[in-house]
């Protein structure tokens, strides 16, 4: 199951396999480099499964809800981190309202509440309201180390 990113160049949408997300691509109609991923993703349950499981970099889900405050004051950190983190890491977001069971599989009771997953796996899980510092650290913890 491919995500939809719009170009910013000619609004044509490009279907993106989960495990080239964090790549740079090309737009199918006019050929414009689309680059990686630099904003928090909305997601369903078969599309973050995807993400989650094909991702070669870190993925930080926010678990949040509409009507929740400390999520609202959360979203700009998020957003931050997303850009901060393109091409290094994947941001999703699922709104627990909408994706009940996708939040009681990890147990989600309080809200924000941020997972990070390397490798299909997850391994750190905390609720409450963090800075994009926090989280970036967090993806940088575990992502693959690079080399020359």
């Amino acid at each position: 199951m491919p995500a939809i990113r719009s170009c910013k160049q000619c609004g044509q949408k490009n279907r993106i396999a989960a495990n080239h997300l964090s790549d740079t691509g090309r737009c199918g109609a006019c050929k414009t480099p689309l680059p990686p991923l630099d904003e928090p993703l909305q997601v369903d349950a078969a599309l973050f499964d995807e993400i989650v499981q094909n991702s070669r970099v870190p993925v930080l889900v926010d678990f949040w809800a509409e009507w929740c405050g400390p999520c609202r004051a959360a979203a700009p950190e998020v957003a931050r981190t997303a850009r901060d983190m393109a091409g290094d890491a994947l941001v999703l977001k699922v709104d627990t309202d909408k994706h009940q069971q996708l939040a009681a599989r990890f147990q989600v009771r309080g809200i924000p509440n941020f997972a990070v997953f390397s490798a299909g796996k997850l391994v750190k899980q905390q609720a409450g309201v963090v800075g994009h510092d926090v989280m970036e650290e967090w993806l940088r913890s575990v992502a693959p180390s690079r080399t020359a």
